[in-house]
């Protein structure tokens, strides 16, 4: 159900992205976009599982993802990778270009929030 945390997502996101343009430099190292890309899609998925668990709203896609998850039985991560791969196709399809870094993020960002959202549900368990 939409709430506070559905606008807080778009509001974030979108500021946090602003930020990490002004202060995280560009580089031409291989080696240090991939660790940027793989650094952002963990911050992507704790950030996700912190404000899923709140129960304040989601974004649409973690909806969609919780929404499926509950009714179908389907671990999260699977249904937030196919839900990836289906916008990343759908996107190529469309005529976006497929880079590295959102293809990583499709296939990645599943297992960062399931992970994120084991260990969130373990700390406050407790």
């Amino acid at each position: 159900m939409p709430g506070f945390g559905t606008i807080a997502n778009i509001v974030v996101i979108a500021i946090a992205i602003e930020i990490g343009l002004l202060f995280i430099p560009e580089t031409d190292n291989i080696s240090l976009k991939i660790f940027y890309i793989l650094f952002g899609i963990m911050l992507v998925g704790i950030g996700s599982a912190l404000y899923i668990t709140c129960g304040l709203g989601t974004g649409p896609r973690d909806g969609l993802m919780t929404g499926l998850h509950y009714r179908t039985g389907v671990r999260v991560g699977r249904v937030r990778l196919v839900l990836e791969v289906l916008a990343l196709s759908i996107g190529f399809l469309l005529g976006g270009t497929l880079g590295i870094g959102t293809a990583l993020f499709a296939l990645l960002i599943g297992q960062s929030v399931a992970v994120s959202l084991g260990v969130v549900s373990r700390i406050t368990a407790k």
